[in-house]
């Protein structure tokens, strides 16, 4: 079996290799050429490395699948680990589907979970609890709306991600009318659309990922977020795989809903009283992919295997069984080590010790490092160290 992973500058793609190569599976990594040293080309796993054209990538990706078709008397399995290439894809199933398999979906369901206000209203009809949302009235002027909004609140558009925007970038928390009134006008114009203003939910971060086919979750890991990088918002630098089945349980509703296919990773926060919030889905690979390796989930190949078999059809082969995921704990070195520089700058010094202990403790995995397989971690830290030269 043979699997193409696109992407593989991203570091959440070497956990996909990795786990694949080891389950036997012919690994074939591909980047564009403007994307600088790809992590996935220094993997030891990786069988082939190729580099693609920016300018018509995606007759390039499609020639690559036929030519593996062609040489190999199978279709491969083709795994996007960008957005913008499962956009590119999803938009282009139907020139794909014939040199190459794929578990990816529709644009309409990218559509849905990619939208904020679509997913707060799928959570409000399939009783999946959602923050409380505030709109202003016909004719209501920003300052009135915010004299009135509980605060602090939260502002973010409606998809960030489609405007560029890093996951820190996304929301901005209004402690006052006026940055309430700044932000969403900033928002406003960047989006040209009325942003979502949400209460303010102040416990932990969760999050459910899932692998769904036609609506049905095979395959499900839950975590929660216990550091993160930059402190005042920003992505998971330190996780840890817990045992949710109300996460479950909402995450399979929206999947049914939608008729969902493919991965996707849905966003809680807690409020005051530790009750789940549902705040949004990525319905693609997510930042704290690493962890279904970590736990040994099964999750990686059991989404190549169900590509490989919609591409091949008549071939199938067995759908690998996903034992119960372990409880493990899972960093990024230097963003946890940054979380905690920041917790204790703002006086957190418990959150600061946690992250020096797990550091330093060998049972807490690295999302990215593996001393099986060093060259792609340590490009990375050459490059992280690059951008700190002036």
């Amino acid at each position: 079996m043979t699997a193409i992973v696109t992407d593989v500058h991203y570091r959440m793609s070497l956990a996909l290799i990795r786990d694949l190569a080891q389950a036997g599976v012919k690994v074939i990594c591909c980047e564009r050429e403007d994307v600088p040293a790809p992590l996935g080309f220094a993997s030891k796993y990786t069988a082939w490395t190729v580099t693609l054209p920016a300018e018509g990538y995606l007759e390039a990706l499609h020639d690559l699948c036929a030519q593996v078709s062609r040489e190999e008397g199978e279709n491969p399995a083709l795994l996007p680990m960008g957005a913008a290439t499962l956009a590119l894809l999803s938009e282009n199933r139907a020139k794909f589907d014939p040199v190459c398999g794929l578990l990816i979906p529709s644009p309409g369901q990218l559509d849905t979970f990619n939208s904020k206000a679509s997913v707060a209203a799928l959570g409000e009809e399939l009783g999946v609890p959602v923050p409380r949302q505030f709109a202003a009235a016909e004719g209501e002027s920003l300052p009135d709306f915010f004299a009135r909004v509980p605060l602090p609140c939260v502002v973010k558009p409606l998809c960030g991600e489609k405007f560029g925007l890093s996951a820190a970038q996304r929301y901005i928390i209004a402690q006052t009318p006026e940055v309430g009134r700044v932000a969403y006008e900033r928002f406003l114009s960047l989006a040209g659309e009325a942003p979502l203003v949400q209460e303010y939910l102040p416990g932990g971060a969760l999050g459910c990922s899932v692998l769904a086919e036609e609506g049905t979750v095979r395959a499900a890991l839950c975590h929660r977020r216990l550091r993160e990088y930059p402190v005042s918002g920003g992505p998971s630098a330190c996780c840890v795989r817990v045992d949710r089945p109300d996460l479950e349980d909402y995450a399979a509703r929206l999947v049914a809903k939608v008729g969902f296919s493919g991965l996707a990773m849905f966003e809680f926060k807690e409020d005051s009283k530790g009750n789940p919030r549902l705040l949004e889905v990525n319905p693609r690979v997510w930042g704290t992919f690493p962890l279904t390796r970590i736990s040994r989930s099964g999750i990686p190949l059991l989404w190549c295997v169900e590509s490989w078999n919609t591409g091949n059809p008549g071939r199938e082969v067995p759908l690998p069984q996903c034992p119960e995921p372990q409880s493990r704990k899972m960093n990024f070195f230097p963003s946890d080590l940054l979380s905690g520089l920041g917790y204790l700058k703002k006086g957190k010094s418990g959150k600061a010790l946690g992250a020096l202990a797990d550091l330093l403790n060998p049972t807490v995995r690295d999302g990215l490092w593996e001393w099986g397989d060093p060259k792609p971690g340590l490009m990375y830290y050459r490059s992280l160290l690059r951008k700190e030269k002036p």
